[in-house]
């Protein structure tokens, strides 16, 4: 099975400016993602480690770390609103034109930096030996579950249960666990998508610890990363 392990970083991040290669303990953040990526690259587990990005900045981090740049994203599919299956299918139409076949993609975002070269490996292992056309990584949540998750009503003031044993007296332990996308590996067949779909109905499940589960989104999660890694 070949793999194309493709990392998303565009360059106009709102939140946190510059948010993919801003300083994390002495390295840019994606430096956490491509990392791992060339382990396994080396390891034999990926065929080809590239980064997808509009900015020029970043491609010149990403080639600093070992990842190839084969391409600079087109505009209109790098804005906040462009979704993850465009670039993809912009990434396997570039090899395509060039005569080169996958059969998968392995997407690793920047923003999820605590996955490891093992788990990379332990994922697409996972996927190799099973029929899914997909795979997401998730951690599981003791806590949060549809006992204890309400909406609002369209007064603002009124709860609307999610679960209708919300009020039964089930205990939390008894309904069992939820498990949470944690935005650290997602692996797609080629197949799946060129459907237009980056996860299938009934995605395998890769587990990981909640505490590597951190998705920077805010400079409060950048601080607490920062934290972790010290």
């Amino acid at each position: 099975m070949k793999i194309l392990s493709i990392i998303p970083a565009r360059g106009g991040s709102k939140g946190i400016p510059k948010k993919n290669i801003i300083d994390v303990n002495g390295k840019p953040l994606i430096a956490y993602t491509i990392e791992p990526a060339m382990e396994a690259l080396r390891n034999g587990a990926i065929d080809e480690v590239i980064v997808s990005t509009d900015s020029e900045e970043i491609a010149e981090v990403a080639r600093s770390f070992g990842a190839s740049v084969p391409f600079l994203r087109p505009e209109n599919i790098s804005g906040d609103k462009a979704k993850s299956i465009e670039f993809i299918q912009h990434a396997l139409d570039y090899f395509k034109k060039g005569g080169r076949h996958f059969d998968a993609i392995l997407l690793l975002q920047p923003t999820s930096p605590l996955r490891t070269g093992s788990d990379i490996r332990e994922a697409i292992e996972l996927f190799k030996n099973s029929s899914n056309d997909s795979l997401i990584s998730c951690f599981e949540e003791e806590y949060i579950n549809d006992l204890v998750i309400y909406r609002l009503d369209a007064d603002g003031k009124t709860s609307i249960p999610v679960s209708p044993l919300h009020n039964k007296g089930v205990r939390r332990q008894d309904h069992g666990s939820l498990y949470v996308r944690n935005g650290c590996i997602y692996i797609t067949s080629v197949s799946l998508a060129e459907k237009g779909f980056v996860i299938g109905e009934q995605p395998l499940m890769y587990i990981m610890d909640k505490n590597r589960s951190v998705n920077v989104d805010t400079m409060e999660d950048l601080e607490l990363l920062r934290k972790m890694l010290q």
